[in-house]
């Protein structure tokens, strides 16, 4: 037997199920706006853009950070050891000063040895002239963080007599921020340790 309730009801099953599609529907919507919003942000990241004179958007390629990663680094390496070992009696304060921005305390600390030991005066005092020839290093980048050894060909002017030394340093790099113009690859060494010191000989040079 029908009733008016009956009607009543079968119009409201037809609401809500209604409703229930209405909800589903903006929820999918909302799920599929979401996730291409956080593609394009994706895709945003990997590229830059500049205006050109008739004021057309065209998309630069950025290079991934990772392919930058050696460059800059033996990039931090060679700054550093020029700052550090590449002076004389003129430009050592300045140098040095340098190189303490590229590494921690532990660089300070092997700066602080050789002040002590004497190095420093022995440049000024007998006007030494410091001249890095080659770096060469090695770093590994599978490893965080990234250790490398550094080797340091310099020669020590003596007047008449000029010496050939080579330098094996070790140590890791971290990221830090960059800060320029004191830090401009936004690294920093660690555990820096000059590992070992050998005369080259006039013969094997």
């Amino acid at each position: 037997m029908k009733t008016p309730y009956n009607a009543i009801y079968a119009a409201l099953k037809i609401n809500r199920l209604i409703v229930w599609l209405v909800v589903v529907c903006a929820t999918l919507s909302s799920l599929f706006s979401g996730w291409m919003v956080y593609r394009m942000h994706q895709q945003s990241l990997q590229n830059a853009f500049a205006i050109s004179d008739q004021g057309e958007v065209i998309p630069l390629k950025l290079v991934s950070q990772y392919e930058n990663l050696e460059v800059e680094a033996l990039a931090h390496l060679e700054q550093f050891h020029r700052f550090f070992y590449d002076i004389d009696a003129s430009n050592y304060e300045s140098n040095l000063e340098k190189a303490l921005w590229l590494g921690n305390n532990s660089v300070d600390n092997i700066y602080r040895q050789k002040k002590t030991e004497g190095v420093y005066n022995r440049l000024i005092q007998y006007s030494l002239v410091q001249n890095v020839l080659r770096i060469e290093s090695q770093i590994d980048l599978n490893t965080d963080p990234y250790r490398f050894q550094t080797t340091v060909f310099f020669e020590i002017n003596r007047g008449s007599i000029t010496d050939t030394y080579e330098l094996i340093t070790t140590g890791n790099l971290i990221h830090v921020d960059r800060n320029f113009p004191h830090n401009p690859h936004g690294l920093l060494i660690t555990d820096f340790f000059e590992k070992s010191l050998r005369k080259i000989e006039a013969e094997s040079r």
